[in-house]
């Protein structure tokens, strides 16, 4: 018993020193990025920072567990499929028909209450979003989606 749990006290210490690259942008919103090329109301712009832009920018606010593996691991993993999904930054980069669908999908999954994730809720209680927050959301990406068009 106490050769186990020597065994796993040195294998957590060990893995603190593998860490995963940082989801960290040090050039401001370039071109390409959503709100740049659809500049959002100040309210819109707010919600989207505290409740989207963690998982779905190229910079990511990392609270303190964020340097405590494996948590790190699974903290980045989560953000690279976000971005894969819907990247705020890259959204320039996206054929019209993408963009369209990417902003439907937001529309979609906020008016459910399926974005953001109910793990992120969890722990960042700002990004819960009121009724009215929802609406400012939608209303802006169906603004968009409508300029696109």
């Amino acid at each position: 018993m106490k050769l186990t749990f020597l065994i796993l006290v040195i294998a957590l210490a060990g893995i603190q020193f593998i860490r995963p690259e940082k989801n960290l942008s040090a050039e401001a919103p370039g071109p390409n990025d959503l709100t740049v090329m659809y500049p959002p109301s100040t309210e819109v712009r707010q919600v989207l920072e505290r409740a989207c832009f963690d998982c779905h920018s190229n910079n990511t606010r990392y609270p303190w567990y964020a340097e405590v593996q494996p948590v790190a691991w699974w903290l980045a993993d989560h953000v690279k499929e976000g971005k894969a999904h819907f990247n705020f930054s890259t959204f320039g980069t996206y054929t019209a028909k993408k963009q369209l669908h990417k902003l439907e999908e937001l529309m979609d999954e906020v008016q459910d209450g399926e974005m953001p994730l109910a793990s992120y809720k969890l722990v960042h209680a700002d990004a819960r979003l009121t009724p009215d927050e929802v609406k400012s959301l939608i209303v802006w990406a169906r603004s968009v989606h409508d300029q696109i068009q």
